[in-house]
C-alpha cells in the first residue's frame, strides 16, 4: 500500500511578502528565492524551497504538498484516494512546473486548503539553501523527513482526525488532552508519516481566525532555537509560547507570530518514530516544562 513519504512543502498567502522576506531570512535564518514578481520561497536545503508565499489576502495556509517517493507510488496512491471517495484530480503541467515537481495531484481538505501530492522535486540547488549566515548549526532538520508539520484546526474534530487517518492515510501517534479549566479540555491529534518524523500534521478544534495554527521548523542545532528566540524579541514579533518542551514529540520549541498572523513553532531534538512498534499514549500536557504563554497574544 503507498503511503505519503512527507510533508515536503507548504503555500501560504500572504498579504506583505517584503514583511515575509525580511522574517524569513533576518529571523528564521532562511534563503530567499524570488521566485517571481508576486511570489518569494523560504529555502531551508537543496529543495527550490520548503514554503512558498504567494500574494494574497488569505494570509493563510492555502496547499499542503506530500511527497510520494516515485511515480509508481503515485499512481497507487491516487487510486486508494479514489477508492475511499475522494475527488482527486491531476494538475497542469504548468502548475507541476510552479511547484518544482514532476507531476501533481490536489484533494481540497474539510478545513478549507488543498492538499497536493508528487513524485519528482525539480529545480533542486547545491548550495545548502543559501541560508543566513546567522544560523549558527547545519541548518534544518528535512530530507527525508520533510519540512516540518503543520497543526490545522479542525471544524469538526471527529471528522478531521477520521478524515486525516482513513482517507490521507496517516498514521496514529499519539493524542494530548489536557484540562485547562474544570470540565474544559485542550485536545490535539498527532500523525506521522511513512518517514517517522514524529507527526507532519496534528488537529484539534479550538476558536481560531486561521486555518493553519502553526508550522513548525526544526533546527539541527538547539542554540538555533534561543538565538532565534532572542532576534525574535529583539525584533518586537510577537512570542506566543516562550521557550519549553514537549513530552510527546520530546521538541524544545518557541511559538511566535507569522507576519500572516498564523503561528510558526522553532525547534530541536523531535523524535522520530523507526519500525512498527511504536505505542501511541495520552498525554495529559501540552508541555511538560516552559512553554509560557503570552495572554497578549490570545485571540
Amino acid at each position: 500500500m503507498a503511503e505519503l513519504q512527507n510533508l515536503a512543502y507548504v503555500v501560504v498567502a500572504a498579504s506583505d511578502l517584503g514583511a515575509w522576506r525580511d522574517f524569513g531570512r533576518e529571523i528564521i535564518g532562511g534563503g530567499i528565492a524570488e521566485v517571481g514578481a508576486d511570489t518569494v520561497g523560504l529555502r531551508l536545503d537543496d529543495h527550490p524551497w520548503r514554503v512558498l508565499i504567494t500574494t494574497g489576502d488569505d494570509d493563510d495556509l492555502t496547499h499542503a504538498g506530500w511527497d510520494l517517493g516515485s511515480a509508481a507510488a503515485l499512481d497507487e496512491y491516487v487510486e486508494q484516494l479514489r477508492s475511499r471517495g475522494a475527488d482527486v484530480r491531476e494538475e497542469a503541467d504548468t502548475l507541476a512546473s510552479t511547484r518544482c515537481v514532476e507531476r501533481l495531484f490536489s484533494l481540497a481538505d474539510p478545513n478549507g486548503f488543498t492538499h497536493e501530492f508528487f513524485c519528482g522535486r525539480t529545480g533542486m540547488v547545491d548550495d545548502g539553501g543559501a541560508l543566513s549566515g546567522i544560523v549558527r548549526g547545519d541548518g534544518f532538520v528535512t530530507g527525508d523527513l520533510g519540512i516540518g508539520h503543520i497543526l490545522p484546526v479542525s471544524k469538526d474534530y471527529a471528522e478531521g482526525v477520521r478524515w486525516y487517518q482513513e482517507v490521507l492515510g496517516l498514521r496514529y501517534s499519539d493524542r494530548i488532552r489536557q484540562e485547562i479549566a474544570p470540565g474544559i479540555f485542550a485536545d490535539a491529534t498527532f500523525f506521522h508519516s511513512a518517514t517517522g518524523r514524529h507527526h507532519s500534521l496534528a488537529t484539534g478544534q479550538f476558536p481560531s481566525a486561521k486555518r493553519l495554527n502553526h508550522l513548525m521548523l526544526e533546527y539541527r542545532d538547539m542554540n538555533d532555537v534561543g538565538l532565534a528566540c532572542d532576534r525574535a524579541k529583539k525584533a518586537g514579533i510577537p512570542i506566543v509560547l516562550e521557550l519549553g518542551h514537549h513530552p510527546n514529540d520530546e521538541m524544545f520549541s518557541f511559538y511566535m507570530r507569522t507576519p500572516s498572523g498564523f503561528g510558526i513553532e522553532l525547534g530541536h531534538g523531535g523524535v522520530v518514530i523507526e519500525g512498527d512498534d511504536w505505542e501511541p499514549k495520552l498525554y495529559d500536557v501540552m508541555s511538560d516544562w516552559g512553554h509560557a504563554r503570552n495572554m497578549a497574544m490570545v485571540d
